[in-house]
């Protein structure tokens, strides 16, 4: 069982209820956050409390909820909660708006949710991706706005691939709800334009700096397409290694010792949480 802290009041998940006026709904206004519990904790909170205000700025929406309360919310829902660990959604919008443009009032949406963490099998043998040109409008804030994720579903799907990587210019950015590294050689490289900047991503370029050259600089497509080894992070991927991009085999198919080894990093640091 989950639940939804609305404005003030907490109710089951199921039972929460949003107005139609809402211009989150009516004209996309609006932003979200997301990250999980290690050890029912919230991981990397601070981190995510500072995305989270920029964000809001960025889009002029009023932070209704400062971070002493927003953290206690947080723990309250995770104690609620029926799971071992779970996820923790964040959704701030333009509130109501009668004329369907004018906000009046944010509205603040905090839910526990189920986790939906990446498989097993896919950490053994990678995923495979599409690539498309695309970038996400305004990419530093994790906006409500997916839609072109949500119109490419068909295209991930007759492909037979997890999901999309976008590019512009020749240069990648970002994979549809996650960042991207490669290594070649010692090198670990990422880009730093046109992408959110993921806390997964950060807590992976802080472990790794000790044992590899760290990079941030615009990647080619074409220069992703020959590296030795490709991967992305997010909340729930952790570290997952990318095999296939398009028609292209990453290190023949293979997943590589070194994302292997972040990937171990990683989850040693979590269990710790």
């Amino acid at each position: 069982m989950h639940h939804c802290w609305f404005n003030g009041t907490i109710t089951e998940f199921n039972d929460t209820k949003i107005h139609v006026s809402d211009l989150g709904l009516l004209r996309g206004y609006g932003l979200f956050d997301y990250f999980r519990t290690y050890n029912q904790k919230p991981f990397q909170w601070d981190w995510y409390w500072e995305r989270f205000e920029k964000s809001a700025k960025m889009l002029r929406i009023p932070n209704p909820i400062k971070k002493e309360e927003a953290f206690a919310i947080v723990n309250d829902l995770i104690k609620k909660q029926t799971e071992e660990e779970c996820a923790i959604r964040f959704i701030l919008t333009g509130g109501y708006a009668p004329d369907s443009v004018k906000m009046i009032s944010p509205n603040l949406l905090i839910c526990s949710e189920s986790l939906h963490p990446s498989k097993v099998e896919e950490y053994e043998n990678g995923i495979k991706v599409i690539s498309h040109e695309y970038v996400r409008d305004i990419p530093l804030i994790k906006s409500i706005d997916y839609k072109h994720f949500m119109i490419l579903q068909q295209d991930i799907k007759a492909a037979n691939a997890s999901d999309v990587i976008f590019y512009k210019n020749g240069d990648i950015s970002e994979l549809s709800r996650s960042n991207v590294f490669m290594f070649v050689g010692k090198q670990l490289i990422t880009p730093n334009e046109n992408i959110l900047f993921g806390i997964t991503r950060r807590t992976v370029i802080e472990l790794a700096r000790p044992h590899f050259e760290i990079i941030e600089r615009n990647i080619s497509l074409e220069e992703l397409l020959e590296a030795d080894e490709v991967f992305t992070t997010s909340t729930t991927k952790k570290v997952l290694p990318i095999s296939q991009i398009d028609d292209t085999l990453i290190n023949s198919g293979k997943v590589g010792e070194k994302s292997k080894f972040l990937l171990q990093l990683i989850n040693d640091f979590v269990a710790n949480w």
